[in-house]
């Protein structure tokens, strides 16, 4: 089935992929109209956060990106930009559409500090690959064991409230949320 956890040594030798579909940002209310209309229709979605980090003690900053995806369509929603409209807080309430993603705890409460919402259908990975005996949790990792190669992270710390954000910020945040879908599917089809 799977390995249980897998070295940066062994990491390192995988293939590097990131998502390579469409991906869409959404920072104006005729494109979360469309978004979310496309959204609704989905039974899974890969989900994640990106927030600008911060260097400062003390210093906090709000949720910067929301990213939804599926198998091959990346939404990256400009949180600081849009806020988070209703249409979008129906879509994490929603317990029809599972959203599933990798520490989303801190996530989610980041999210609600925006804009108060009931989170439903949302799925932890960490906690769904334990039952396939997997012992190692960070998304890059969990990736390496079930889907057979590596993300780049060298964006993770990179200013994502910038006014125009790079293709490396934006390839680097539907990856995350792809990934997180795709390790999903992965997971349901060993069961069969």
């Amino acid at each position: 089935m799977f390995i249980e956890s897998i070295t940066k040594e062994a990491l390192a030798e995988l293939p590097l992929h990131a998502f390579d579909g469409k991906i869409v940002l959404v920072d104006s209310q005729e494109q979360l109209e469309k978004a979310i209309a496309y959204l609704r229709d989905q039974d899974v979605l890969g989900f994640d956060t990106e927030t600008k980090p911060s260097f400062k003690r003390g210093q906090v900053h709000q949720v910067a990106l929301l990213q939804l995806s599926t198998s091959d369509k990346a939404f990256i929603f400009r949180i600081n930009k849009i806020g988070l409209p209703n249409a979008l807080k129906d879509i994490l309430a929603d317990e029809q559409i599972a959203k599933v993603g990798v520490a989303i705890r801190d996530d989610i409460k980041a999210l609600q500090k925006i804009n108060r919402f009931t989170p439903q259908g949302f799925i932890e990975l960490q906690d769904e690959v334990k039952g396939y005996g997997i012992q190692d949790f960070s998304l890059k990792k969990i990736t390496g064991i079930v889907l057979g190669f590596r993300i780049s992270k060298s964006q993770r710390l990179s200013n994502w409230e910038a006014d125009e954000l790079t293709e490396a910020q934006l390839s680097y945040a539907a990856t995350d949320a792809w990934v997180a879908c795709e390790i999903f599917n992965s997971l349901i089809a060993a069961q069969s």
